[in-house]
């Protein structure tokens, strides 16, 4: 019997009692804090660094590990949980990670912070796919629209919110308290595991035929994956050794974890769920939307900051925009996921927030701040929601219980998988296109000499002619950052387009939003 199985705990349900929506409220809650971890920290990685005396390649590292944690424990939710029972498994992790987040608000040295971030990352990620799991196991396919919305909102509700709650909190109070703001809603989250999942036997039988290689493989190969793309651009790509390395365990273990789980008769994730058209085809939409989804959350800060100078108070201010308005839309979700075709919401969703960052990167000058920004912000909090919510629903298409934590595992995995592939990808067009723009635009000037040297006369007069020079570089420098961060939102938009065509492959969640699975 699956975990999945296991952690169900009552044959199917036509109708979701109290207890049933409790249990997902509070997994919801979970992932919620969870993903909210990911981005909370990156507003406050200046002050942190300063307080730890690290220096910004040490200092990355504090998102690294988290991140590296966060996407080895993903795909082994499905069967852990089946091992412990889902409901010990779920308190044990979430006490878990409230513990690690103290403990982070306590670091005195980078070396602690770091461990206790990759503690967090190893329980958080459990929380992540687990309300999804939820779903799937106790809310019926008649009411899956309404839980679909609320997962959704979790997945991107969560990181657009989360520089903005990061920033006012370390200008207001200290950086310590994006790691202490956990506890409430963490014991809130505990409690509501607790009352609304039953108690499920152990299965600890189960760890001795345990799929180990594939484990082990999985454990080595997305690790080094993870490592190659966000630690990659700091450290010149290939021209590093350790990034090398890196790159040639990812694709060894891999290989062989794709080898180990296709073969075995028990492995521990079913990577033949993706045989499934509508769940490969989800998980490949899910995958480019947690490229642009975290992609652009990477990029506008470091735009904010480089060129305006912006604080993480205002950087937060200008995010804000794109999160608080989902809100408004969550009460009308689930009666549009009734009403129409969930592959045209998703295609209306995606379109409006591939519209948002076409409008940054064909809008966007030296002088675009909060203001302009606000207009492409609202719209892509208009879009988003349609995004996850849809695509949650279609991704459960013929999934039954006992498939329940492999497809929320694989559902989940893709999408972060993906928000690494975004920002590692962003992160090197972003110098690259810069270094381009500034050659092109230095080639220009020099070309036409006169202009040049009549616009160098009149400023050296001012503040002479060495600093003329510089300051006309700089001006060459911002304009050509600002040209290179444009394209970058226009990569994201072109990404999101070409998504549109995955649409195609998925399958029509059933009217009352059910993904079959009951």
């Amino acid at each position: 019997m699956s975990g999945a199985v296991a952690a169900a705990g009552a044959p199917p349900r036509t109708k979701a009692g109290l207890r049933d929506w409790v249990a997902f409220l509070g997994g919801s809650l979970g992932a919620f804090m969870a993903v909210l971890d990911i981005q909370i920290t990156n507003s406050s990685l200046a002050d942190i660094q300063g307080t730890l005396g690290a220096s910004l390649d040490e200092g990355s590292w504090i998102s690294t590990g988290y991140l590296i944690a966060e996407i080895i424990v993903i795909p082994m939710t499905g069967w852990l949980s089946g091992v412990f029972g889902l409901r010990r498994y779920l308190v044990v992790n979430a006490l878990l990670f409230l513990g690690f987040s103290v403990l982070c608000g306590l670091a005195t040295s980078l070396s602690e912070m770091i461990l206790f971030r990759i503690g967090q990352g190893f329980t958080g990620g459990v929380l992540i796919p687990t309300a999804f799991t939820i779903m799937l196991l106790r809310i019926p396919g008649a009411q899956r629209a309404v839980a679909s919305a609320i997962f959704g909102l979790t997945v991107t509700f969560a990181p657009a919110i989360g520089p903005t709650i990061g920033g006012w909190l370390t200008d207001t109070y200290s950086w310590h308290w994006i790691f202490y703001i956990n506890l409430i809603p963490g014991a809130a989250l505990v409690g509501m595991i607790w009352w609304g999942l039953d108690v499920q036997p152990m299965r600890l039988e189960r760890l001795a035929r345990g799929d180990w290689a594939g484990i082990a493989c999985m454990a080595v190969g997305l690790g080094s994956l993870e490592y190659v793309l966000e630690e990659g651009q700091r450290k010149d790509w290939f021209g590093d050794d350790r990034i090398v390395l890196g790159a040639v365990l990812a694709a060894v273990f891999i290989t062989a974890f794709l080898a180990v789980e296709l073969l075995r008769k028990e492995p521990f994730i079913d990577l033949r769920l993706l045989r499934r058209r509508s769940l490969a085809a989800a998980c490949t939409v899910n995958f480019a939307t947690g490229l642009a989804l975290y992609g652009s959350i990477y990029i506008l800060p470091l735009y904010l900051t480089r060129v305006q100078g912006y604080n993480a108070s205002q950087i937060g201010e200008v995010q804000m925009w794109m999160g608080l308005p989902q809100l408004a839309i969550l009460p009308f979700l689930p009666f549009i996921l009734r009403r129409f075709d969930s592959r045209v919401v998703l295609a209306f969703g995606v379109s409006l927030f591939a519209a948002s960052c076409l409008m940054n990167g064909y809008g966007m000058n030296a002088d675009t701040g909060m203001d302009q920004l606000r207009w492409s912000q609202l719209v892509r909090a208009l879009g988003q929601p349609f995004i996850i919510s849809p695509l949650a629903q279609m991704a459960t298409v013929g999934i039954g219980p006992a498939q329940a934590g492999a497809a929320s595992a694989l559902f989940n995995m893709f999408r972060n998988l993906g928000g690494s592939f975004g920002i590692a990808m962003l992160a090197t067009a972003a110098e690259h296109r810069e270094h381009w723009h500034f050659s092109a635009i230095a080639e220009r000037v020099t070309q036409n000499s006169v202009l040049l040297a009549e616009r160098l006369g009149q400023m050296a007069q001012a503040v002479g002619p060495d600093q003329a020079l510089a300051r006309l570089a700089n001006q060459v420098r911002r304009q050509a950052t600002v040209m290179g961060y444009a394209d970058c939102f226009l990569l994201i938009g072109a990404g999101l387009l070409l998504s549109l065509v995955g649409v195609v492959f998925l399958s029509r969640a059933q009217v009352g939003g059910g993904g079959g699975g009951h």
